[in-house]
């Protein structure tokens, strides 16, 4: 029986993020997140399983416009999670876009995580 769109575009995820655990020779794992509204962004510990550090775009200052679902929104997320990773001493990582196209906010969150000093 063939899969539905979503099956196989979950199954290629997948494929891609064990790839990517078995190729990131012990670097921690950048892992993002894409809704509609806004935008999630994690460095992971595949060999322990724990989160070493996170940041979405519901954080913000008071006052500040920082909710959102656009390019600036992932570019504050990016340099948040650079920040809060080189913090933990973490300045290697391996990029799982998560089966999102390199393009627009996936594109400015690996740009200003890039820009903040993350190596990947």
């Amino acid at each position: 029986m063939a899969l539905s769109t979503r099956e196989t575009t979950k199954r290629r995820a997948q494929r891609v993020r064990t790839r990517l655990r078995s190729v990131a020779n012990g670097r921690p794992r950048l892992s993002i997140f894409r809704s509609s509204k806004n935008i999630y962004a994690q460095v992971i510990d595949d060999e322990n399983g724990v989160t070493l550090a996170a940041a979405s775009s519901l954080e913000g200052e008071k006052g500040a416009k920082s909710k959102g679902s656009d390019k600036d929104a992932a570019a504050r997320v990016g340099a948040l999670v650079a920040q809060r990773a080189i913090e933990k001493g973490v300045k290697d990582v391996v990029f799982d876009r998560g089966g999102y196209i390199y393009h627009g906010r996936v594109k400015a969150l690996a740009d200003a995580a890039r820009e903040a000093g993350l190596n990947f």
